[in-house]
């Protein structure tokens, strides 16, 4: 698992100890940031649920401004500090060590960009994105949202204030994504 473009490309990053996370396929994250990629240029980002760190490093290393990385696995809070070292893209990045739905309701902050990557087999990701939804000042007008789930997990949303545009399925992944309506 690296970092496949940008300022830190090649940067190996460290797993997260355990089976605690599931790390994402070069291929998938590849086709994700060619996705996003013309958007990056100084984004703000939110990496939910965050686990190595490898979306929110990705995006800061193509061009995004500053990232917030979340996570309340203690695991996971340290290896996203020694990733986020490693790569020297520390500046640029806030690591939380909390739960995502509290920060999600407690932050002022406005971002262009959320990655939403939680564990498989269960509702995080429509619950965050319920909560993404319903706190539309979270987004800037511009914004843009990626979820990533099992295609077993799959089902279409209605959200209020969200609207997918675009998914895809590869391999073990099912890859969405929604902007504001």
């Amino acid at each position: 698992m690296k970092i496949i473009a940008g300022t830190a490309k090649g940067k190996k990053l460290i797993p997260v100890p355990g089976d605690s996370t599931r790390p994402m396929l070069g291929r998938v994250k590849a086709t994700i940031f060619d996705i996003l990629r013309p958007n990056l240029e100084k984004t703000q980002v939110l990496d939910l649920f965050a686990g190595t760190g490898s979306l929110g490093l990705e995006a800061l290393s193509q061009g995004a401004k500053h990232c917030v990385f979340i996570d309340l696995n203690k695991n996971a809070y340290k290896t996203l500090q020694k990733n986020i070292k490693f790569s020297a893209l520390d500046k640029k990045s806030e690591i939380r060590n909390t739960d995502a739905f509290s920060y999600l309701r407690n932050t002022k902050k406005t971002f262009d960009l959320i990655f939403l990557d939680p564990p498989y087999f269960g509702t995080l990701w429509i619950e965050a994105l319920q909560k993404i939804a319903a706190k539309p000042e979270l987004l800037s007008e511009n914004a843009k949202v990626m979820c990533r789930v099992h295609p077993s997990e799959y089902e279409k949303l209605e959200l209020v204030t969200l609207h997918e545009f675009r998914s895809k399925k590869m391999g073990n992944s099912y890859v969405m994504f929604f902007e504001r309506k």
